[in-house]
């Protein structure tokens, strides 16, 4: 089942792209990201009422609560960096760099969440950079 959720993750990914890139024209890109992301909130909101997972929100504890909130500033500061890149650049080139996080995140789960790292991961990270590059240039 997650594969089918990660699957549908990069469908959703590959549409906000291109909706993002005709969307932004004309509109400051810090402006476009606070309106999506206030879609997001209303989105996500709703399925947690939906779903009824509100009373969850009492069992957090205080570490989940700060690196829930560390990964909502990271995703701000990736989300507003995305939307400046795509207002000003080809959706071509800035999906496969904003991509590369792929690299990064397996580099940063190996080191801090000592998950393993294969020669197959390897060879991976290297054929996703190897990838970008020849997309990019």
């Amino acid at each position: 089942m997650w594969f089918l959720f990660a699957l549908l993750s990069a469908i959703f990914a590959a549409l906000t792209s291109i909706l993002a890139k005709v969307g932004i024209e004309g509109v400051n890109s810090n402006l476009a990201t606070a309106i999506r992301t206030v879609v997001v909130v209303a989105l996500a909101w709703g399925m947690v009422f939906l779903t009824h997972a509100q009373n969850g929100i009492w069992e957090i504890s205080r570490k989940s609560w700060l690196f829930l909130i560390l990964s909502g500033l990271a995703t701000g500061g990736s989300w507003l960096c995305y939307y400046k890149a795509l207002q000003i650049g080809e959706a071509s080139k800035v999906v496969p760099i904003d991509k590369l996080s792929v690299v990064i995140t397996l580099v940063l789960a190996f080191v801090f969440l000592h998950e393993e790292f294969t020669v197959k991961s390897l060879i991976g990270c290297i054929l996703i950079g190897v990838g970008t590059l020849v997309m990019v240039i």
